[in-house]
């Protein structure tokens, strides 16, 4: 069995939990930040047999498109004296990051 982390911006979560329902996959969101530009991810866990894996990669590369956008830079500190302020700039958003763990135990607990 395996466990992939799938790291998706905001903008494509919903199409990717879609899509992995519509196949018959569950999975677990959490919110993240990314620590670059700082904007919102989620991290999806996703818990499948080995066989299943490139299936859920290519939902993945079907649903997560990159594309770009402009990124506003936070100001850094300023200095007494000192007034600069960083230019926008143009930075290429989106796809994904998979993470696949092996897991050694999974258990559904129903009570």
């Amino acid at each position: 069995m395996k466990l992939i982390f799938a790291i998706v911006q905001d903008e494509d979560v919903e199409n990717l939990s879609d899509a992995l329902v519509a196949e018959g996959f569950r999975s677990t969101r959490i919110g993240s930040t990314g620590s670059f530009l700082r904007m919102g991810n989620s991290s999806l866990m996703i818990g499948v047999e080995d066989h299943q894996v490139p299936q859920v990669t290519s939902i993945v590369r079907r649903t997560c498109r990159r594309r770009k956008q402009m990124a506003v830079p936070y100001s850094p500190a300023l200095e007494p004296g000192l007034l600069y302020m960083p230019e926008n700039f143009e930075v290429e958003v989106g796809g994904a990051v998979l993470m696949v763990h092996n897991v050694v135990r999974f258990e559904r607990v129903l009570v």
